[in-house]
């Protein structure tokens, strides 16, 4: 079973077991994954339905710990310390969140224990799909011995070429280096090193974690060069994410334009403004400048809007005190709010501009794309 956009322009976004053994596998263009496996099903993703069951699994996590750090829609960090008297050993409490968790959404899941989060990430892919791998305090260092390099989240291809160079085979023998040789040798990048050699640093897991930014993307129906195709995406991009900061109670200073050409470069344009924002329209309005002024020399593929710079929204802007401008931009500001509770009373679907019902029989319906991005 393989999962992904259309066949003519998606991409793979899941693929199982099975699929894998033909050499399926995620970010594969799907053409060459029907080639690969012309026998798989093929089925579009429902996101939708997966954040439904993500929230389901992650209030599972939580009545185990009031302390989850979601990291991805299928993935999280929890801190069992000190709940050793309720939950009994952290491997009996890994095994009824796994039970839990089946029992609600039958889904199995792998789940790794260990002293940090890095250790544990690393022990939660030892026995997918549905796996349990504890390493204890004791076993650390003979773990670490064992591990290929390569099988260090953060260690690519890149890197595990330059640390082959010095001998470096598992994650083990980076202790051979003192710290101050692997920050002298590869920078901020060495320190990271120096604590992979003892098992990852010793990192809180944080409940809640404000996003660095918030962005939509959309690989086009067809490559184009048409503006007018492009600004439409755009404009129901910058919708999506105006809408996203407003309801996560962010304002943004600085909107970045992305444009993936047909060859897949990928270039950036931002804008710095000089107050921070949330509405679509403003987002909108800035990304199209930088759309304007960007020279198009060859037909895009890809075309996305993001908004970083992020602060809270403390709704204590005082507009209407100063000129058109501010007073425009609040009045926009309600019609937005006003559209927002009707997506949420009638479904994001409910209201649409003008311009973007219109059927455009060049363009068609993107493919959307991820909305957030926590770095």
């Amino acid at each position: 079973m393989i999962v992904g956009g259309d066949a003519r322009r998606g991409v793979v976004s899941a693929a199982s077991y099975e699929a894998r053994a033909f050499g399926v596998r995620s970010a594969m263009p799907m053409f060459e994954a029907r080639r690969r496996c012309p026998n798989g099903v093929f089925l579009p993703g429902r996101m939708g339905r997966y954040a439904e069951i993500s929230r389901e699994v992650m209030t599972c996590l939580e009545e185990f710990s009031p302390l989850v750090e979601q990291v991805s829609i299928d993935e999280a960090y929890v801190d069992l310390t000190g709940t050793g008297n309720v939950l009994g050993e952290p491997e009996h409490a890994a095994l009824a969140m796994k039970s839990r968790i089946r029992e609600r959404t039958s889904l199995t899941c792998s789940v790794g224990v260990s002293t940090t989060k890095l250790l544990a990430k690393v022990a939660s892919d030892m026995r997918k799909p549905d796996g349990l791998t504890v390493v204890a305090p004791a076993e650390i260092v003979s773990f670490l011995a064992s591990l290929p390099i390569a099988k260090v989240p953060g260690i690519g291809a890149k890197s595990g070429e330059e640390l082959s160079k010095l001998g470096v085979r598992f994650a083990g023998d980076l202790a051979r280096f003192a710290p101050g040789l692997l920050a002298e040798r590869f920078g901020k990048y060495g320190e990271w090193l120096a604590e992979v050699a003892l098992g990852g640093a010793d990192a809180p897991v944080e409940p809640y974690t404000a996003p660095k930014s918030v962005s939509a993307e959309d690989t086009l129906p067809e490559d184009t060069d048409d503006e007018r195709v492009l600004a439409r995406a755009l404009l129901e991009q910058s919708e999506r994410v105006g809408r996203r900061l407003r309801e996560e109670g962010f304002r943004g200073r600085t909107v970045t334009l992305k444009i993936k050409h047909k060859d897949f470069r990928q270039v950036t344009r931002s804008v710095t403004l000089p107050e921070p924002t949330q509405l679509g329209e403003t987002i909108y309005l800035e990304a199209r400048k930088l759309l304007a002024v960007y020279s198009l020399r060859s037909k895009v593929r890809l075309v996305g809007v993001g908004v970083s710079n992020l602060e809270p929204d403390d709704s204590a802007e005082q507009l209407a005190l100063f000129g058109g401008r501010e007073r425009a931009a609040e009045k926009w500001g309600r019609i937005e709010r006003a559209a927002d509770e009707i997506a949420r009373r009638f479904g994001s679907g409910a209201l649409r501009r003008g311009s973007l019902a219109e059927k455009d029989e060049r363009a068609g319906p993107p493919r959307r794309g991820h909305e957030r991005n926590r770095l």
